[in-house]
């Protein structure tokens, strides 16, 4: 029988909430294409479900839309993250995080 197991939904303390990411991503510099950025984004933030990218050249243009679709896929918890693409196109993410609310 299918559904939902009570364990997926409820951990030992209650009801998980699932996090989603945003990186906004500064600078003039592209990413390199094999950058691993979810393994990335795991170091700083453990347990991430969904991230969601706003560049310059990819993914959302703005904050605000990247906010709204994580939120139709479910997730409770966001943050934002900064990360900044160097001169050798790697990028570097900053140990700062902003708590998204709405």
């Amino acid at each position: 029988m299918g559904g939902i197991a009570p364990n997926d939904i409820f951990g030992k303390g209650g009801l998980q909430m699932r996090t989603g990411v945003i990186l906004y991503v500064v600078g003039e510099n592209p990413m390199e294409e094999n950058t691993d950025i979810g393994s990335e984004i795991k170091k700083l933030e453990p347990g991430t479900d969904r991230v969601e990218i706003v560049a310059k050249n990819a993914g959302h243009f703005e904050i605000a839309d990247a906010w709204w679709a994580l939120t139709f896929k479910g997730m409770q918890r966001i943050v934002c993250i900064i990360g900044e693409v160097n001169n050798a196109g790697t990028l570097q993410l900053k140990n700062r995080m902003l708590r998204l609310c709405g």
